[in-house]
């Protein structure tokens, strides 16, 4: 009776394995779930909020220029005064308390509005930026969400390559045993038993280093996560169309949007600066009282009168004109020029990678969808050159060389299928996120698919695989 090692048999092996248990379904947890743990406990995006609410303060810092300024003050003196005389030594004493106030009121300054205006646009800029890192989140969290879900189907993979080499060792070892093959048989199936099981080893590793990520992202331990069907739609964009979607990145990128405003701060710091050069008017009025002695009214005619408390206000317009300020006012306009310079050169560097990225994320999508398919039908003809190879391996035709190498070229086209699933997924939100339309609701939409009950050591290969590759064994036309 021939000994076909099929694909089914090893995925079977490898989920009775003592190492393949599964954790209870009921700690299971979702991609929504995730990200909500993300949102709520993730460092980056604290520190970008704290940042996001500090920079909005230049708003009211600048205004601050342009209204009013008061203080007031109070203070005690008391002066002794001896004059020596013909008439002898005459002692003078005099001081008191004295309360005083004064109001500063703005009338034209120019580079104080102009400095207002460039914080309005600092601040835009700053909120842009943070929602371009509350989006960045639902894309990060994606990428690691689905790196935990692709180290888990390859750790699943690696161990039925690892089942299918250990029956192969056994196999070897009966036919040897029986005089059907010779000790190299045994010896090339143990060094590619050998070599699985270290494979095995290192894609666990892989696994416990992806759910650290995960923990390091969100604060949080997880012990399983949902993993997503095979009927997982994969299809080409909508609009399937590359310019489309360049255009919506240049009006809704969110760092391109960001960085527009930060051009525009630019440009009124640089008016901030001309504005140096230009003259200021300040309404200034003041309020004093005390004793008469502290408000100097001692000079004054008939001084000797005032000997109780005396008030004095005062109020008028100051001008000032700047004339020169040792090249001060000059310097940092050139500095302003080159800034704003700076920026605009920042600003088009940006849009030209937006541009590169949202075409070639298009093209990557597209490609995805064809890999998909592909890699699908790829694991379909190598099973079936396995099983063909192990068939000639039983009669005679084919050595163990040829079945450990079609057993390797089968676990690899495995690989390849879920990588290209887990990467259209990915390539998918990038493509959103360079558009700036990714949104949580991106992720809702991925959660319908995945799959509470998944078990990687199971659900890694599409239900109907066996079959396919069954009916392309026996020349269905159909495959």
């Amino acid at each position: 009776m021939l000994r076909r090692l099929t694909l089914a048999m090893a995925v079977a092996a490898a989920s009775g394995l003592a190492w393949a248990e599964e954790p209870p379904q009921s700690l299971k947890r979702d991609l929504v779930s995730v990200y909500k743990d993300a949102v709520e406990n993730n460092a980056d995006l604290a520190a970008a909020r704290a940042d996001f609410a500090a920079r909005q303060e230049v708003v009211p810092q600048a205004r601050a220029g342009l209204l009013p300024f008061i203080s007031g003050g109070a203070g005690y003196s008391d002066t002794d005064t001896e004059v020596d005389t013909r008439l002898g030594t005459t002692d003078a004493s005099r001081g008191g308390l004295l309360y005083q106030a004064s109001l500063t009121q703005p009338v034209f300054r120019a580079d104080r509005w102009y400095q207002l205006q460039a914080a309005k646009a600092v601040s835009e800029q700053a909120a842009l930026e943070f929602s371009a890192t509350e989006q960045n989140l639902i894309l990060q969290t994606a990428e690691t969400y689905f790196s935990v879900l692709r180290a888990q189907d390859n750790l699943a993979t690696t161990k039925a390559e690892e089942a299918a080499f250990k029956r192969q060792l056994d196999q070897a070892r009966e036919r040897f045993d029986v005089g059907l093959s010779d000790k190299t048989d045994v010896l090339e199936a143990q060094a590619g038993y050998d070599t699985a099981r270290a494979n095995r080893m290192i894609a666990e590793q892989q696994v416990d280093d992806a759910f650290q990520a995960l923990i390091t992202l969100t604060n949080r331990q997880y012990s399983s996560l949902e993993g997503v069907r095979h009927s997982l739609p994969v299809v080409v964009p909508t609009p399937n169309d590359a310019k489309a979607w360049v255009d919506t990145a240049a009006q809704q990128n969110l760092n391109l949007q960001a960085s527009n405003y930060a051009v525009d701060a630019a440009e009124e710091t640089l008016r901030q600066s001309k504005a140096g050069h230009a003259p200021t008017l300040d309404a200034v009025a003041s309020y004093q009282k005390g004793d008469n002695d502290s408000l100097g009214f001692t000079n004054t005619p008939n001084a000797s009168l005032y000997n109780g408390d005396a008030e004095q206000q005062s109020i008028g317009l100051q001008l000032s004109v700047p004339i020169y300020s040792g090249g001060l006012t000059s310097s940092q306009v050139r500095e302003s020029y080159q800034r704003l310079n700076q920026t605009e050169q920042s600003r088009e560097s940006l849009r030209r990678q937006v541009v590169q990225n949202t075409r070639n994320l298009h093209r990557a999508v597209n490609t995805d969808v064809e890999q998909v398919g592909a890699r699908k039908q790829s694991i379909i003809s190598n099973q079936s050159a396995l099983e063909a190879t192990e068939i000639g391996y039983q009669v005679g035709t084919r050595n163990i060389v040829d079945v450990l190498d079609a057993q390797r070229q089968l676990y690899s086209s495995v690989r390849d299928y879920n990588n290209a699933r887990y990467s259209y997924i990915i390539d998918n939100l990038r493509l959103k996120q360079a558009a700036g339309t990714l949104a949580p609701s991106d992720l809702e939409a991925l959660s319908a698919y995945l799959k509470p009950d998944y078990n990687p050591d199971q659900d890694f290969l599409p239900p109907d695989l066996a079959k396919a590759a069954e009916a392309q064994l026996l020349g269905n036309p159909e495959f």
